[in-house]
């Protein structure tokens, strides 16, 4: 590991721990040299990894780092912590697995992402919405945000509950 800061892969682990799902390992490092302290994660590889159907009917291996930058972008300048978003690409994995045994649809991926951002921000989820539902103009737009806004008492205030 190369401290994000030095780049000096001089680094001691402070702490580890597994997440809840277990299917991941959570290090708080230190580097060495600079004494800054950074997080890094550690995925456990599936013998039977999903493989993403795209629409254009071109299969792909699944990529959680793909979800991760569409949500980074949806979220962008947005009250969302980067453990909320973690929690939430774990939520859908797991769902994912239990769900399809070998091949998914992009769009459940897509819908799947959509339905739980849309219970953590409501601007980052029309910001995903408009590329996930390819949004042709305008009316697309509000017609989304309108929908956001009537179901806007839906919501949970916890976000700790969300998943």
């Amino acid at each position: 590991m190369r401290c994000p800061s030095c780049d000096s892969s001089r680094n001691k682990v402070i702490d580890s721990r597994a997440t809840d799902a277990g299917e991941s390992i959570r290090r708080r490092r230190q580097c060495l040299d600079c004494d800054r302290r950074f997080t890094t994660r550690e995925y456990v590889e599936q013998k039977n990894r999903l493989v993403v159907i795209k629409k254009d009917g071109t299969r792909v291996p699944y990529n959680r780092l793909k979800i991760q930058s569409g949500l980074e972008k949806a979220c962008y300048k947005r009250p969302v912590s980067d453990e909320i978003l973690q929690k939430l690409i774990d939520d859908v994995e797991e769902s994912m697995a239990r769900q399809y045994e070998r091949e998914v649809q992009a769009i459940e991926i897509g819908r799947a992402v959509a339905d739980r951002l849309k219970r953590v921000d409501q601007v980052a989820y029309v910001r995903f919405a408009s590329v996930y539902k390819q949004f042709r103009d305008l009316d697309d737009f509000l017609e989304e945000v309108r929908d956001v806004m009537e179901n806007q008492g839906d919501d949970p205030a916890n976000q700790d509950t969300l998943f």
